[in-house]
């Protein structure tokens, strides 16, 4: 392998603290040196840079603009093409992904470095969620030509383990259908543009899925050879604290509310919650998470949940911020670096999944 270092594209809502985790927990992880990517010079984000700097991540910026980081006090250590060259592991944080992969990844593609993209990026390469198909990521990264893993996104990742914990039986599919409405934050806390006044309908442009959250979730589950029958809507909310999904799945077989509670408080990655707001989760997060994120894939709101017809599951839930995918893109950069030891390197962030919120 070229090296152990993971370079990180991009500083925004989840490239920022996707980059601090890696720093903070290099050794536990077995990474060798944090790298991060910033395109624009901006006296605004100076704070931000240097503070990643002083943990110990290192700048790189495009040839052409290093003048202009300079000029505002910041010290690239190199240019973007020589921290592409160096890393084993390149974390595209930006909405470009796609486009990055066609213009620059594929010039830097060996079979010991892979690409991994966030959220939306569909069909960037193989989908992956965290507990959801790790059996899937040996093959993902056997590709000898090029390795590309498309993290899916936060509220997919929320969609995804509400099926395995509800629409399975052990190995044995018993979805008949789910249906999701994804109420979704306005904007993140560190957004200042983009905020609406009112709350704001989607449309339904997969016929099929209705919004990307149900396609993804299908794809991801097809990655294991399973067929799911999802579909999701999304209304977008005038807040900036969390996402909130409503969720009614029908299995067909029947369930009781005591075997669901018990396999959602089973679970690692779900944590429960008696509040009923997304203010208070994330008031918690921001005091008792890593970084303000909890990494749980879902916070249930355990007094919403009921039993509909004896086969039919109903309720809410949070999506704890970005925090889910956060983790996913550290699992698959650890499986890349060595997939003999990722599961007992992540365990660093184990005090970060709450049973109780």
């Amino acid at each position: 392998m070229i090296s152990k270092n993971v370079l990180v594209v991009g500083t925004g809502t989840i490239g920022e603290p996707l980059i601090a985790m890696l720093v903070r927990s290099k050794e536990a992880l077995g990474i060798d040196r944090v790298l991060f990517h910033k395109h624009t010079p901006l006296k605004t984000d100076r704070s931000k840079v240097w503070a990643l700097q002083q943990a110990g991540a290192e700048l790189f910026v495009n040839a052409d603009r290093r003048d202009a980081f300079l000029a505002l006090d910041m010290e690239p250590v190199g240019t973007f093409e020589e921290a592409l060259d160096t890393a084993a592991v390149v974390i595209d944080c930006t909405p470009i992904g796609l486009k990055m992969k066609e213009s620059v990844y594929k010039r830097y593609e060996t079979p010991d470095r892979l690409f991994i993209a966030q959220g939306s990026e569909f069909g960037f390469g193989h989908m992956y969620a965290r507990g959801i198909n790790d059996d899937t990521l040996a093959a993902a990264v056997e590709d000898k030509t090029g390795k590309y893993i498309q993290v899916v996104s936060c509220n997919t990742h929320n969609l995804s383990i509400l099926c395995r914990l509800l629409g399975f039986d052990g190995d044995a599919n018993v979805l008949d259908e789910g249906r999701f409405l994804c109420m979704r934050r306005a904007t993140d806390t560190s957004q200042d543009k983009d905020f609406i006044p009112a709350p704001t309908v989607g449309n339904h442009g997969d016929p099929r899925f209705g919004t990307h959250h149900a396609r993804d979730a299908y794809h991801l589950y097809q990655t294991k050879g399973e067929e799911l029958n999802l579909f999701s809507s999304a209304v977008k909310l005038n807040t900036q604290f969390m996402h909130s999904l409503y969720f009614q799945l029908r299995r067909t077989t029947p369930i009781t509310l005591d075997e669901v509670k018990r396999r959602f408080k089973d679970d690692e990655l779900v944590a429960m919650t008696h509040k009923d707001s997304t203010a208070s989760v994330f008031s918690f997060g921001r005091d008792h998470g890593l970084y303000g994120r909890i990494l749980n894939q879902t916070v249930i709101v355990e007094s919403t949940l009921t039993i509909r017809n004896d086969n039919e599951v109903i309720g809410f839930c949070f999506t704890p911020q970005d925090g889910n995918s956060l983790l996913s893109s550290i699992a698959a950069t650890c499986f890349h670096l060595d997939p003999s030891s990722y599961n007992e390197r992540i365990q660093v962030f184990k005090p970060y999944f709450f049973d109780e919120v």
